[in-house]
């Protein structure tokens, strides 16, 4: 039997004998990878402005502080260019052993940065490289951990499998919310490097898992047959632009979505109620742990009823919600405040992200799928990580209902890009894919 034909086999409707496997290692991989990332902006909504910016007034040291995030969000286009390359060049496994090691290195050493007080201004200059290294890292990860859970899948399941590495983006971040919770009462920097330091321990066990998956079949198969791309990133420019430009419509609203929330709300309310930081740390991480549920909801749902009609109620959803969420909240009322968090990032954000693991995938063929997705991805990631800071000179001009215009305009444009978008798993292909799935099974029974 010929390499070509045993590639070719290895792509069965049923998915791959490491399905399950493949897409917990993934989750696993992107829990780890959000717990990084997030960590990063709940330390700048509420620590990074005192601590590397002291000298400034409390709203120039907010604004700068969020300007570092914004660093790493503008780095992470470059990230997903250079993994989306690598990972249709090479294969997605290396890209994700690779993204996670750097990762978890950048974070681990902001954990052990001096602050300004203690290095002068060299403290945010080294902040800042660290962030550059870790926005690189992160744009590099999702591709590689999205398609290979999605190419391992069943093919009638596959909006199920491709959401459970999504869930492992809440997953992270419910584990750096808590973390921050937990720290919140200890006196001094510890309250906010503690977080960074123990990611270590996140970092070794992923790698281990991930270290042992085998490699796409999908991406197996095109290598054998000789389907593998030149230049990914450039066919990808030239062939795929308007994909592109329909995953960073689709995107835009459910990075702002999550970054006015999590990140400026959470600024916003600890600026005017002092008191009220834990339990808004302790609403976000509720909050997480109901979307990893709703996630893997709502990519299960995909197989059933296609992508496009959840993505287009969420997006109607996040429209009306721009406004009450700031109303409710107006008095600093705990119950409300906890039901903002829950249902913003909970049900809200998390209907979006259960959706596009298989929605922003299916724009592409396998030869440039990592490559197109990762850099639409993160391209409108990039324009996301400037929501907390455009959001506080919104505010600073108008008062809050510049966040939330702020917050109507991210969602107008997601639901612009979903209406705009062909349903990638309509009911047609629904039957055909069933079809297919069934007769495999009477094949081998």
């Amino acid at each position: 039997m010929t390499t070509t034909t045993t590639a070719t086999q290895r792509k069965s409707a049923l998915g791959s004998k490491d399905r399950n496997k493949t897409a917990v290692a993934a989750a696993l991989g992107t829990s780890v990878e959000n717990y990084d990332f997030i960590a990063f902006g709940t330390a700048s909504a509420l620590y990074f402005g005192a601590v590397f910016f002291p000298e400034s007034d409390r709203f120039v040291g907010t604004l700068l502080a969020f300007a570092t995030l914004a660093v790493g969000f503008l780095m992470r286009p470059l990230g997903g260019a250079i993994g989306g390359y690598l990972a249709d060049k090479f294969g997605r496994k290396p890209v994700l052993v690779g993204a996670m090691l750097v990762m978890g290195s950048a974070t681990f050493l902001i954990g052990l940065l001096p602050t300004y007080a203690q290095a002068g201004v060299i403290a945010p200059i080294l902040l800042v490289i660290i962030r550059i290294i870790q926005g690189l890292a992160f744009g590099a990860e999702w591709g590689g951990a999205i398609t290979m859970a999605y190419e391992h899948a069943p093919w009638n399941r596959r909006g199920m499998y491709a959401a459970i590495p999504q869930a492992g983006n809440p997953l992270g971040i419910a584990l750096a919310s808590g973390m921050f919770l937990l720290c919140s009462n200890i006196e001094g920097d510890l309250a906010w490097r503690i977080p960074f330091l123990l990611s270590a321990v996140l970092v070794v066990v992923a790698l281990i898992v991930r270290s042992r998956l085998s490699e796409s079949p999908e991406f197996e198969a095109a290598k054998a047959e000789g389907k593998i791309e030149k230049n990914p990133f450039l066919t990808t420019i030239r062939q795929d632009w308007r994909g592109i430009l329909r995953v960073i419509a689709l995107r835009i609203v459910e990075s702002f979505a999550y970054y006015s929330t999590a990140t400026y709300f959470l600024n916003y309310l600890s600026g005017r109620f002092p008191d009220i930081r834990p339990l808004a740390l302790a609403a976000i991480t509720a909050a997480s742990i109901t979307a990893i549920f709703v996630t893997f909801i709502m990519g299960s749902l995909t197989d059933k009823v296609g992508r496009r009609p959840i993505y287009i109620v969420a997006c109607v959803v996040a429209i009306l919600f721009a406004f009450p969420m700031y109303l409710l909240t107006e008095d600093g009322t705990p119950a409300l405040v906890v039901g903002v968090f829950i249902f913003g990032i909970g049900i809200l954000h998390a209907s979006l992200t259960g959706v596009q693991g298989s929605l922003l995938t299916e724009q592409f063929g396998t030869s440039t799928r990592t490559s197109g997705a990762s850099l639409g991805y993160q391209i409108a990631a990039a324009i996301g990580g400037f929501a907390p800071l455009l959001a506080a000179l919104l505010v600073g001009w108008i008062g809050w209902p510049g966040a939330s215009l702020l917050y109507m305009t991210a969602a107008i444009v997601g639901l612009i890009g979903i209406l705009v978008t062909k349903e990638t798993f309509g009911a047609a292909e629904r039957a055909r894919i069933n079809a297919l799935v069934a007769e495999e099974k009477n094949r081998i029974a």
